[in-house]
C-alpha cells in the first residue's frame, strides 16, 4: 500500500517523520516546494511536483492541511482521479464542508475519512494523539491501522462528518477553558500573587486542573507563547463551531465570547503564538 502526504507543516512534518520510521509513507506534497524537499532529503522519501502527481502515485492519501479553502481546492483538484483510493483528511475543517467533499470522492469510487487529532505537536513526537474519524465504517480498521503509527487512539465516530463534530467538541472547551485560565491567571498575579504561585495551584492543585493546564499555565506565567498549537487555528476552529452551531440551531455563548477573545489577542499580533497567548488581552493595562 502506497502512502502520501500532503501538507508538512508543524502537525504534518511530525505525522510524516512517524510514518517513515514505521516504513509506511511512499511521498510527500507541500504547497512551499522547500518543505517538501528538505524532508525528502531528510528521509529518502518522493517527492511530488503537485497534488494530483501524488494521488497518481498512491493508494492512500493523507491531508494535514491549513483550513476549509486549503482542503477544498486539493480534494478539488485531485477527486477526478480517487477511484478505488482513500482519502484519509486530518485536517480540522467544516464538516458540513468535508461532508460534501467525501460525498464527492464517493461518486468517482473513493472513500473519504475525516480524521482530524487532538493533541498537540509534542503529542505527535510521542505518538500519543488521538484521532477522532468519521466515515465508512467497513474500510476503518485499515485507516486505524496506518494511523497508529502516529497515535496512541484511533476513535471511530460514525459516519463522514463525525469526527469533525467530535473534534469540534473537544475545541469548544479547550478553547473557553483556556480563556478562562487565563482571566483567572490575570486575576491572581494582580492580587498580589506570583506568577509561578498561581501556576502551580491551576496545574496542580486546582479543582479544574487538567492536562491542558498543565500544559499551558506554566507558559503563562513565564510569557513563553512558543507554538504548540496557533491562536490563529484556535479562532478559525472557534469560527467553525460558530458557524456549524447556527446551522445546527444551537446556542454558543461561551464559544462566541472565546472567539472574539482570541481574535483580539490576533490583533495583538499575536496569530502565530500560541494560543495561551490570550492571557495578553486580560494583562494589558487600561488607561484610565
Amino acid at each position: 500500500m502506497r502512502v502520501g502526504l500532503i501538507g508538512l507543516g508543524v502537525m504534518g512534518y511530525r505525522i510524516g517523520t512517524n510514518l517513515v520510521k514505521e516504513g509506511k509513507l511512499h511521498v510527500v506534497y507541500n504547497r512551499t516546494t522547500k518543505k517538501a524537499d528538505e524532508f525528502g532529503k531528510q528521509y529518502g522519501v518522493k517527492v511530488a511536483k503537485s497534488a494530483r502527481d501524488l494521488t497518481s502515485d498512491s493508494d492512500v492519501i493523507l491531508l494535514m492541511l491549513s483550513d476549509d479553502q486549503a482542503v477544498n481546492e486539493v480534494v478539488n483538484e485531485i477527486k477526478s482521479n480517487m477511484n478505488g483510493k482513500i482519502l484519509i483528511d486530518m485536517s480540522t475543517i467544516s464538516p458540513s464542508l468535508s461532508i460534501s467533499l467525501a460525498s464527492d470522492v464517493m461518486k468517482v469510487g473513493g472513500k473519504m475519512y475525516d480524521a482530524p487529532v487532538v493533541g498537540t505537536s509534542i503529542m505527535v513526537e510521542q505518538k500519543r494523539l488521538t484521532v477522532l474519524v468519521g466515515g465508512p465504517q467497513d474500510g476503518f480498521q485499515s485507516v486505524k491501522e496506518l494511523l497508529s503509527s502516529t497515535a496512541s487512539s484511533v476513535l471511530y465516530m460514525g459516519k463522514n462528518g463525525m469526527g469533525l463534530y467530535a473534534k469540534l467538541v473537544n475545541n469548544l472547551l479547550i478553547g473557553t477553558y483556556v480563556a478562562s485560565m487565563a482571566e483567572a491567571f490575570n486575576l491572581g498575579v494582580n492580587s498580589g500573587l506570583s506568577p509561578e504561585q498561581v501556576a502551580e495551584f491551576l496545574a496542580k492543585f486546582s479543582s479544574a486542573r487538567s492536562p491542558t493546564s498543565e500544559l499551558k499555565a506554566g507558559k503563562m506565567a513565564s510569557r513563553d507563547y512558543s507554538t504548540q498549537f496557533a491562536t490563529k487555528h484556535m479562532r478559525k476552529d472557534l469560527e467553525i463551531i460558530d458557524r456549524e452551531a447556527q446551522k445546527l440551531g444551537v446556542i454558543n455563548p461561551m464559544s462566541a465570547l472565546a472567539l472574539q477573545l482570541y481574535r483580539m489577542a490576533e490583533y495583538l499580533g499575536l496569530s502565530e503564538s500560541d494560543y495561551a497567548s490570550v492571557l495578553e488581552v486580560y494583562s494589558r493595562k487600561q488607561k484610565r
